[in-house]
């Protein structure tokens, strides 16, 4: 019965037929949880559908205009009642039991009365069925139509776009993938195969598999490919598919991943010539992963083929790297009985080799973890499964909070139980006792020694990190322990909020996030990558030691002041230098080209070599010991790459050619021996020659060459009559043919066999070649990060010169600010040389007046002066010069900012709520020695609230935390608190000219006053905020504005009679005779 059924299909299928596809198949139901999902594509169930020609659905007869629509997104319902059926079955012959039951597999996934009528609609002819066979097909028949008369079927479609491939595959069970097509006699092709199997075990990784000349996306990762790299996605085969060229890679690598996307590469590890004289010859190319790459993990030959310097710079639709690709990994543990939130933290950088460590107690609104991730800016975050959901959102809020996608930081998720503390501990056991390394010799034990001192939370970061970077092959950078560092060490540095951070717009501004406008731009002005890397740590990690202060500034005063020949030759030595660090890193993960080496190797020669030959002048002409020891360590350090550069072959490894890498073989034998083999070869084809002269009759008979073919005899189309039987005849014109002897066919197969395995050993030597230079990576990264040093110390003399800039007094025992004539560094880069900007003086002393409350209009300069008061000191405390005429600053433990007014939905806090939380972070936090900056606290509510919220604040930072303290209000009774403390406490306010309207009688003509800010800050109260003048620049409507200012006076008339009357009842319980009353009643009259 079997035998017969496959007979009728195969007789169907070697002709066209009208019979149509049931269009169950391409319906699918997502409510059928018993059947796995299809792949994506829709397979037919046999090749009779395979032509070019119009192609129709079974149902209804649906032309093919029609066809379309399945693609559409809308969902469309079929009706099949019982009556359909019975015309369906009534047109058709009856087929076996047995037939039956096989088919049952191919039903809709939907419920069991459209499976039972796609039973029925698949039906097909059998000429051969018997009678009782017959009867028996009827008798099931009857059955199921007995169950379609309950309801009408509904079968839904539900639309994929991957689905609409070439044929649908809908199986029941892994065992049972379909009918295969006549051609190939299995469901997929080898090739789908070979990705399927691939893409089971990295299924949430974009693929891009290498065939042949282009690399290919299948299915899903096709229509992803198609979307954001913006390429053509068609079907094959049994897939969507999307392809892009081999030398366009590292493009669309980049794209993907700045689009948030793990992206595989998948090679083929076998060469045409070494497989065709292997055993499985007819088989396909074996192809495995290659590398993965995510935001924080762009490190490669296929991310960076650096070709000469600036070509990745040059290339306009090359999606750049981003200053920092750190990658973030937070732990979290919550002690119920203390009720302390613990946050450990790890933060790589795999591409210049950052590792750093933090542990620290965070409070409800997460403010620590939130300065943070915001000083660091990852690209990529490492979390647990089981994250908080209060942790969880502010990281989402601060990942999506970049306006584009490519800025937006990556999140991924992990397995919970990577981040347990016991599997943690194994997995950080086995790397660093398990993994040999000669390149950090023993420092392995000190790692592991170190990463058992470490406090737990860290050590549950440190293990998924290292099992995540083991996927991308970049573990290597853990291993050694002088790469650990602390994050935050409150003994090492100022401590910067992430309010801030945000407020005094430190790393970028608040309008559009970008580094304009913000103080890392004022004082950027490095030339090398590496410098500005740098400089970004010294502007988010301003220094507390003065010796090291004191040495920057010392460094920055002497290349102001020299006159030496020295330092201008230095710093023509920075221009246009490659990103060094990023290159020895990727060295030392065995994953550079070999461009990108002999640029690297020759710059760091190049560099050795030149400042060695200044060394004479270093030692004798300057004086700053920062400045010596950075030069005079640094030739001996880049000393090693001497060697590496002698043994390179110049014009080959700017080619990329591997095979004439070496220009000394004696250190790479195997190359040696393979070379041998391939030249003795070619002798034996070049004796052969003789015997073709001899045959040919031709004494002066030679090779030549064509289209790549090599030795090719060339014989005239006269004399082929002398040619052998036994030659090959490879190609011809009209003129001659072209032969390879036997001989020649054997020995040039040889020939092509080993040249292939030279490439293998090659590739081979060159990763052996990359270790050994690995072992100097941790010297030659020392050296560069002195020239990254250097180069920061002249952008800060760059920029002091520029702007004619003061060198500032600092004072470790002392706490103080004073700065005369001071100025905002940003605002006044951006007015340029317009010199615009109102200087003002800042008196603040810990152990006297170190409280200022400053009132004034709006709009009157007070916000920019706060913020000047807060970055002049960070620029004091990193080592800068400062825009003042005269400058003294004792050290600052941290700045603590609280301005602006915003809400944030996401934690279900208001304007005001924001304003407390952190109000009550910086009350937590600061300390005797630290600046608090104040704007404006306690306005988000009542008056009176908002007043007294105000006053209780401020004094307590006055009385009891006893810190320098800035206070912005336009409360009024906030200016009494220098009565109570007039020691401690001072007012002042922001200048201005009042230029009062002519009083009138006519309530309607009451005018605001115009205001003309001086921008001055000088001592004493303002009387008022005069907000309608501002309500005037804001183009308020006038009629409003007479209304308001009519209002403004009756309100201000009303407060004055209450206090007057409050006065006098006051004075009032003061008398005591009758003279005093007498006088009381004058003064009230």
């Amino acid at each position: 019965m079997h035998t017969s059924v496959k007979n009728v299909n195969a007789s169907k299928s070697s002709k066209k037929s009208s019979t149509q596809t049931t269009i169950s198949r391409f319906f699918t139901s997502a409510n059928d949880s018993s059947q796995p999902p299809a792949q994506p594509g829709i397979k037919r169930q046999d090749g009779r559908h395979e032509g070019r020609g119009k192609k129709r659905l079974s149902d209804g007869g649906m032309s093919s205009e029609k066809r379309p629509k399945l693609s559409l997104s809308v969902e469309e319902e079929c009706m099949v009642t019982p009556s359909t059926l019975d015309k369906m079955v009534s047109s058709r012959a009856s087929v076996s039991h047995a037939t039956l039951t096989r088919l049952k597999d191919f039903s809709c996934p939907g419920s069991s009365e459209s499976r039972a009528s796609d039973q029925v609609r698949k039906m097909e002819v059998e000429p051969s069925v018997s009678a009782p066979q017959q009867h028996s097909v009827m008798n099931s028949y009857n059955e199921l139509e007995e169950e379609l008369k309950e309801e009408p079927i509904k079968i839904k479609q539900e639309f994929s776009f991957s689905q609409f491939t070439k044929n649908t595959v809908i199986k029941k069970s892994s065992e049972e993938p379909g009918v295969p097509n006549r051609r190939t006699k299995t469901v997929y092709t080898p090739l789908e195969e070979q990705y399927m199997e691939i893409k089971k075990q990295h299924a949430d990784t974009v693929l891009c598999v290498e065939c042949g000349y282009k690399y290919r996306f299948f299915g899903e990762d096709a229509e992803i490919a198609a979307k954001e790299l913006n390429i053509t996605c068609h079907l094959d085969h049994n897939f969507m598919t999307a392809s892009i060229p081999t030398h366009r890679l590292f493009v669309h690598v980049r794209r993907l991943v700045s689009q948030g996307y793990k992206v595989g590469v998948v090679k083929q590890t076998e060469t045409t010539a070494i497989k065709a004289s292997s055993t499985n010859k007819s088989s396909l190319f074996t192809r495995q992963l290659h590398a993965l790459y995510t935001k924080s993990t762009l490190v490669g030959e296929d991310v960076n083929p650096l070709l000469k310097l600036g070509d990745l710079e040059q290339a306009e639709d090359v999606v750049q790297d981003s200053g920092n690709n750190y990658l973030m990994c937070v732990s979290e543990s919550f002690d119920k009985q203390s009720k302390e939130l613990t946050v450990g933290m790890v933060v790589v950088q795999q591409s210049i080799g950052d590792l750093m460590v933090d542990c620290f107690k965070d409070n409800v609104s997460h403010s620590e973890l939130e300065s943070r991730v915001l000083k660091i800016q990852p690209v990529e975050i490492l979390v647990p499964s089981d994250l908080s959901e209060v942790t969880e959102r502010l990281l989402r809020n601060i990942a999506l909070s970049s306006v584009h996608a490519d800025d937006r930081i990556r999140i991924e998720k992990r397995e919970s139980s990577m981040f347990e503390y016991p599997a943690a501990m194994r997995i950080i056991k086995d790397f660093y006792r398990d993994t040999p390394h000669p390149a950090v010799g023993n420092q392995e034990k000190g790692s592991y020694s170190l990463c058992m001192g470490l406090e737990s939370p860290i050590i549950c970061c440190l293990g998924p990190v290292i099992q995540y970077l083991t996927e991308f092959k970049l573990e290597k950078i853990l291993l050694c322990s002088s790469s650990f560092k602390r994050l935050s060490s409150d003994a090492d540095h100022m401590q910067l909020s992430a309010a801030t951070m945000k407020n005094l717009e430190i790393l970028c501004n608040q309008t559009t996030g970008s580094v304009k406008g913000s103080l890392l731009w004022v004082l950027d002005h490095t030339q090398t990558p590496f410098g500005k890397r740098l400089l970004r740590k010294w502007v988010s990690q301003p220094l507390k030691s003065v010796i090291d202060i004191q040495a920057r500034q010392e460094a920055v005063a002497e290349i102001l002041s020299s006159e030496s020949s020295v330092l201008p030759s230095l710093q023509s030595l920075l221009t246009r230098l490659p990103d060094l660090e990023r290159g020895l890193c990727s060295i030392y993960h065995k994953k550079c080209s070999t461009q990108e080496f002999y640029l690297i190797t020759s710059t760091l020669s190049r560099l050795s070599a030149e400042l060695q030959a200044l060394m004479p002048a270093i030692q004798s002409q300057l004086s700053s010991a920062l400045l010596k020891n950075l030069l005079l360590d640094t030739p001996q350090l880049l000393s090693p790459t001497h060697n590496f550069l002698k043994v390179l072959d110049e014009k080959a490894a700017k080619t990329g050619n591997k095979t004439e890498m070496f220009v000394d073989l004696t250190d790479f034998p195997v190359i040696r021996n393979r070379k041998e083999e391939i030249q003795s070869v070619l002798s034996d084809i070049m004796e052969h020659r003789r015997e073709v002269r001899l045959v040919l009759k031709n004494p002066s008979l030679d090779y030549t060459t064509v289209s790549g073919q090599q030795f090719l005899i060339e014989v005239k189309n006269s004399m082929s009559s002398i040619v052998p039987a036994d030659w090959v005849k490879i190609n011809s014109t009209k003129i001659v043919g072209r032969y390879h002897t036997p001989f020649i066919v054997e020995k040039h197969r040889r020939l092509q066999q080993l040249r292939e395995q030279l490439v293998i050993d090659c590739n081979h030597e060159w990763i052996n070649f990359l270790q050994l230079f690995g072992d100097h990576y941790y010297i030659l990264r020392k050296a560069v990060c002195h020239l990254a040093t250097m180069d920061c110390l002249f952008s800060l003399a760059q920029v002091a010169k520029e702007n004619n800039y003061c060198r500032p007094e600092i004072l470790e025992d002392k706490s103080q600010i004073l700065i005369m004539a001071g100025k905002h560094p940003v605002i006044t880069t951006l007015m340029g040389d317009e010199d615009q900007y109102v200087p003002n003086d800042t008196h603040l002393q810990g152990d006297g007046k170190r409280a200022m409350i400053i009132t004034g209009p709006n709009m009157g300069g007070k916000s920019s002066y706060i913020r000047q008061v807060a970055l002049v000191t960070i620029m004091a405390q990193l080592g800068s010069f400062v825009p003042a005429r005269e400058a003294s600053v004792g050290i600052v433990d941290g700045i603590y900012v609280r301005m602006g007014a915003s809400d944030n939905i996401s934690r279900g806090r208001s304007t005001f709520m924001e304003e407390l939380v952190e109000a009550s972070d910086i009350l937590d936090r600061a300390t005797s020695r630290s600046l608090v900056i104040l704007d404006e606290l306690g306005r988000g509510t009542s008056t009176h609230d908002g007043i007294a919220i105000a006053y209780a604040t401020l004094e307590s930072f006055i009385r009891d935390v006893r810190c320098m303290t800035l206070f912005v209000t336009h409360y009024p009774p906030l200016c009494e608190l220098e009565h109570l403390y007039p020691q401690l406490v001072g007012n002042y306010h922001m200048a201005f000219l009042l230029n009062e309207p002519e009083s009138t009688s006519d309530e309607e003509e009451v005018q605001p006053e115009f205001i003309t800010f001086l921008y001055q800050l000088i001592e004493g109260a303002a009387a008022r905020s005069y907000g309608l003048n501002v309500a005037r620049l804001a183009e308020i409507p006038e009629s409003i504005l007479r209304t308001a200012a009519f209002k403004s006076k009756e309100l201000e008339a009303l407060v004055n009679s209450r206090r007057k009357m409050v006065r006098l009842l006051s004075d009032a319980w003061s008398i005591t005779n009758k003279e005093a009353l007498l006088d009381w009643r004058k003064s009230s009259l």
